[in-house]
């Protein structure tokens, strides 16, 4: 029997990933909405949220060998006030940069891809309107796969 692929693999590796978040971060510097947000980002920030939701999907720790950790992630959007109009059209303006650039639409690959970014973008809003991170600094980064994510949301 053939192993499973990670949700990395199946969607084609890094290059992909990259590729989405080029495209899609060109598309959030257009928007009305989003510019305000992310107009001062530095030029690696594409790049460093490639590699982030790469190593989530299972891909190399290429974000964690940055010095990335999933602590400072969310230490990034501490105090940013994002609004849930924002999330709303971050996930949007993603999913449809998903599809043009052909990421794996079947029901299975799609239904994780938007479970963790749906998950993701809510625990940056969460986090956007709090001043401080109630989390340990050595919290792992999140991995995930075809499943589901388990029990309900907790707050801190």
């Amino acid at each position: 029997m053939k192993p499973i692929p990670s949700l990395y693999e199946w969607a084609g590796g890094m290059p992909v990933f990259e590729q989405l978040t080029d495209r899609f971060y060109a598309k959030v510097l257009q928007d009305a909405l989003l510019e305000p947000v992310f107009r001062h980002m530095s030029p690696e920030h594409q790049l460093h949220v490639a590699h982030f939701i790469a190593e989530v999907f299972g891909g190399p720790k290429e974000y964690s060998a940055e010095g990335g950790s999933h602590f400072r992630m969310i230490q990034r959007h501490l105090s940013r006030h994002l609004t849930e109009q924002q999330r709303q059209r971050w996930v949007s303006l993603l999913m449809e940069t998903a599809d043009e650039l052909k990421l794996p639409d079947d029901p299975e690959f799609r239904s994780a891809f938007v479970a963790y970014i749906e998950w993701g973008t809510r625990i940056a809003v969460l986090n956007s309107n709090a001043d401080d991170v109630f989390l340990n600094p050595d919290e792992p980064m999140p991995e995930w796969g075809w499943g589901v994510p388990g029990g309900p949301y907790q707050p801190g």
